[in-house]
């Protein structure tokens, strides 16, 4: 059946049970004094007999109250209360599977619709309001959520008091979830949220708060088979795990004995939940270990995170890593991710992080498009989500390991301490006002600006002046060309909560080491990008020339057993430079695991003498040989003046060590 009908059918099966309440046809005035946007949330409240801090808490775990200046989240949702429509994607792009060469890629993921669900069209019914307004009018979008609210709490709970917060749970779940009998996780945020209450500025400018209220503790989740906190809702839904031609097999490997877990990376699924939920099942595919539904939170973890998913493009980095991919797509149809999302991602990562001795960094929580490609031919493919609007500082914040190089440092104190003695600094631009300029947001359109929005990173210039060159990366753009503001081109952006060394000052502009060359960013004292850091600085051993540089930390030939080929040490298409400095994030004794065989027992862990360090060579992390290079510890001037001797300034950047190096 054609996708309209379809909505049309399940639209008119749900009139009977609408009764809608009569829009005023005089427009809302607040009252005097009282901020419009937190008068909107009242008044709507009001009208629809729904309690506020119901309607301000499912609003906040939306959108934070924020507009987005009408444009749909990726998963189609429109304004503070993500309200959602279906929105056509483009197809995701093929993958190299395992990230070691060895199996061929798939062929393109089909066009997806964000959602299955057209609460536009059913808002629309009940509040008489045009979807237009309901779209892009802050009050309207208000009035179209609370409507939802009291129609799901009539369908679903009729008999409950209007005013009983705890009889909403289903009214909750429903209104966030896609699904029948999903969005449990979403109403135990919501009330979490009322629990603690919250208070915040739009991006539009208004001051809304939501007062603290008591509310019932929510029951733990236990039934499910995933490996999960038990904060959330996940289902077990497993991939694929068969051969499928003869030598090939997919599309994860299973260990016997389990692994070292160094790193956690966040993706974007550049697709719907309900597409990736899908694709798991094909042996063909990529796979990852976990899917985040946007709209709701939900969880679905599909690989054991004792084994291998293929996920990363790096098979390196998979064997060392977790893999979690969030719906939604970087650009293309929608740019902003809800707070459920944020939220559940963050209390997962938490709880893999407590389970597997994860530093909560940048070093070790990295994005897809921090990771390194394997050998100088696959630099130029590898992944870039999840992408400039990915909000690194309020995820960590989310995380309980704020991005604060210093004592007492938080992005609500502003401006942070000058960074004038540091040798050393972390990016940290405000999130909702760094705007930098991106095109090729719209297909087809490469050279179109991006709709102006809070964003992570930071442009990298040649020189010191906005007029210069953007600095050029020879593996992202081998041919020569230079660098270019795509959304989809990150050569020449630094990304916030990553550390690098300074490399000069000049004005309003700070130089940092980058891809082998100064590279400069505007960082004005009335509107930093950056706050001054300490950690670890690596630079070539004296003597030495340029030292190589690698996408994976293999062993040396000799530590292969007979019967297992030694991987090449290959080092990829970046030189580290005398003289210059860039910022370690972990050591780590080389390793590579064998798996030519679905039969776990057939694999074999090779641990060689060779130890590596992780450092920040340019937007992505990079190997060098600890041979190669000596280090030193920086310790500013800046951060030792904000110590107290209560709470010590964190580490910007942890060296871990493997066992056997303790």
């Amino acid at each position: 059946m054609p996708r309209s009908r379809t909505c049309a059918f399940a639209l008119a099966a749900l009139l009977p049970l609408i009764t809608a309440a009569t829009p005023s046809s005089t427009p809302f005035v607040p009252p005097a004094g009282e901020d419009p946007r937190q008068a909107a949330y009242a008044e709507a409240a009001r009208t629809y007999g729904v309690p506020e801090e119901i309607l301000l808490a499912v609003s906040y775990l939306q959108s934070r109250w924020d507009t987005h200046a009408g444009r749909p989240s990726t998963a189609g949702g429109y304004g503070p209360m993500h309200l959602t429509a279906p929105v056509e994607l483009p197809p995701r792009a093929p993958d190299d599977l395992r990230g070691d060469g060895s199996v061929p890629a798939h062929a393109p993921i089909p066009r997806a619709t964000t959602t299955t669900t057209d609460q536009i069209a059913l808002a629309a019914r009940l509040t008489g309001l045009s979807p237009a307004a309901l779209r892009t009018d802050p009050a309207a979008n208000i009035r179209g959520g609370a409507a939802l609210l009291a129609h799901h709490h009539r369908r679903l709970a009729p008999t409950a008091p209007a005013g009983d917060l705890a009889g909403w749970r289903e009214a909750i779940a429903a209104y966030a979830s896609p699904t029948p009998g999903s969005g449990a996780s979403f109403a135990n945020e919501v009330f979490a949220t009322i629990r603690t209450g919250a208070t915040r500025t739009t991006d539009d400018g208004h001051r809304v708060r939501l007062r603290p209220a008591p509310v019932p503790d929510p029951a733990p989740f236990r039934d499910s088979a995933a490996e999960c906190p038990p904060e959330i809702a996940c289902d077990w839904l497993p991939a694929a795990h068969r051969t499928y031609a003869k030598g090939r097999y997919g599309n994860h490997d299973r260990t016997l004995d389990g692994r070292r877990i160094d790193y956690i990376v966040i993706h974007d699924g550049e697709t719907t939940y309900d597409a990736m939920t899908r694709l798991r099942r094909d042996p063909k595919y990529v796979s990852w270990h976990y899917t985040l539904r946007s709209q709701d939170g939900q969880v679905a973890q599909h690989v054991r995170t004792r084994d291998i998913a293929w996920h990363s493009g790096n098979w390196y980095v998979n064997t060392h890593s977790i893999g979690l991919e969030h719906e939604g797509y970087l650009a293309s149809g929608g740019t902003w991710y809800t707070e459920a999302m944020y939220r559940s991602s963050a209390r997962l990562v938490r709880y893999l992080a407590d389970k597997y001795d994860i530093p909560l960094d940048r070093a070790h929580i990295l994005g897809h498009d921090n990771v390194p490609g394997t050998t100088p031919a696959t630099v130029r493919g590898m992944h870039v989500d999840p992408g400039p609007y990915w909000d690194w500082a309020h995820y960590f914040t989310l995380l309980g390991a704020p991005l604060s190089p210093s004592a007492g440092y938080d992005q609500a104190m502003w401006p942070p301490p000058s960074p004038s003695s540091s040798a050393m600094v972390m990016i940290l631009p405000r999130f909702e006002a760094n705007r930098p300029r991106y095109t090729g947001c719209v297909r087809n359109r490469p050279r179109r600006p991006c709709p102006s929005q809070g964003s992570s990173a930071v442009w990298l210039h040649s020189a010191p002046d906005e007029t210069a060159p953007l600095v050029r990366d020879p593996g992202r753009h081998p041919d020569g060309a230079p660098s270019t503001t795509s959304v989809y081109d990150h050569a020449a952006r630094a990304s916030t909560g990553q550390t690098y060394a300074v490399a000069g000052r000049s004005g309003d502009w700070t130089a940092i080491w980058y891809l082998g060359r100064r590279a400069w960013f505007h960082d004005p004292a009335w509107a930093p990008a950056s706050a001054p850091a300490e950690g670890v600085l690596a630079t070539p051993r004296p003597g030495a020339g340029p030292v190589p540089l690698y996408g994976r930390a293999y062993p040396e030939p000799a530590a292969y057993p007979p019967g297992v080929r030694p991987e090449p040490l290959t080092p990829l298409q970046y030189r580290l430079l005398p003289g210059q400095h860039y910022t370690v994030g972990l050591t780590v004794r080389s390793s590579y695991y064998r798996a030519s065989s679905r039969n776990p027992a057939r694999h074999r862990r090779v641990t060689g003498r060779l130890v590596y360090h992780q450092i920040q060579f340019g937007h992505r992390v990079m190997f060098v040989r600890a041979g190669d290079v000596t280090l030193r510890r920086t310790a500013p001037q800046a951060i030792h003046a904000a110590k107290t001797s209560s709470n010590p300034p964190p580490s910007a950047s942890r060296v871990r060590r493997t066992p056997e190096e303790r």
